[in-house]
């Protein structure tokens, strides 16, 4: 191990024993169903305390604390966010300082379009802005949104299969040739935090089946991160359209992305002639 790669180790277990005393002073025992006699000297759970709610030893939980460097488990840490009361963000953190990978969320992402998400969404009118869920299925659009790619309210659609199948991405040929295998990188990364969810393989089933280009692409294995692209269709009506967009995380619920497109110079006049005519 590097000296840099100690370094790091070492301020991580750092945070680790401070998160975890700050985390047991914000409780009392009356919180956690403890009966007390008389007066306590610091406030905030014992450790001891935190031990047996936990169900493990109170030297090893003194031994977590203090930040000494021991081997922690998944099932041990469940059971000391339990005791703690965290919330999932907490134990998220928990896991991460802990040096383990945080477990997926304990609950699906709401795929509510709120009052603020739908503002945001026409905020952006003038310019196409479409809200997927983490499978890609699109939750919601604007008006523009509606008229360049050719969505139907009331109809089911997701970004992959557009991307893979309509017939106004697929005109731009040397330019979807381009794009595809990154897009389908992207895909993969995010099939692969949610194993076993039934919205990516309907999605990876379904589109392998129409599109052997896609069904190509899949089994190459290549993993990426959504990225600033460009991203050209040709309009039936405005023409051929080049578009960057960005791809951006709904903070409060990881689960959904907002794709904002914004008009290179040149499609800039056409989507305002298309708009007008809209």
């Amino acid at each position: 191990m590097t000296i840099e790669a100690i370094g790091d180790s070492t301020r991580r277990r750092e945070r680790l024993r401070d998160f975890l005393r700050a985390r047991r002073a914000r409780l009392t025992p009356g919180d956690v169903g403890i009966p007390t006699a008389g007066r306590r000297r610091t406030p905030g759970l014992r450790r001891e305390e935190v031990a047996l709610l936990a169900g493990v030893g109170v030297s090893w939980y003194t031994w977590l604390e203090q930040g000494r460097d021991i081997t922690v488990s998944t099932g041990v840490l469940d059971a000391i966010a339990g005791a703690l009361r965290l919330g999932e963000p907490e134990r998220a953190h928990l896991y991460s300082l802990a040096g383990l990978n945080p477990p997926p969320a304990g609950r699906t992402p709401a795929n509510e379009v709120t009052p603020e998400l739908r503002r945001l969404l026409d905020g952006w009118e003038g310019r196409p802005a479409v809200l997927r869920d983490r499978n890609w299925d699109v939750l919601a659009f604007n008006e523009t949104a509606r008229s360049v790619f050719g969505f139907a309210e009331g109809t089911a659609h997701n970004c992959l299969v557009t991307f893979f199948t309509s017939p106004r991405y697929l005109a731009m040929r040397e330019t979807w040739v381009s794009a595809a295998p990154a897009v389908v990188a992207a895909y993969r990364a995010d099939w692969a935090r949610f194993p076993g969810d039934a919205g990516f393989e309907r999605v990876v089933a379904d589109l392998g089946v129409v599109s052997p280009d896609f069904a190509e692409l899949w089994e190459r294995h290549e993993v990426g991160v959504p990225a600033q692209a460009v991203n050209a269709l040709r309009h039936p009506r405005a023409g051929e359209l080049f578009f960057d967009a960005t791809t951006l995380t709904v903070a409060d619920r990881p689960g959904l992305n907002l794709v904002l497109y914004d008009p290179r110079p040149g499609t800039v006049e056409r989507l305002a002639a298309l708009t007008r005519t809209a």
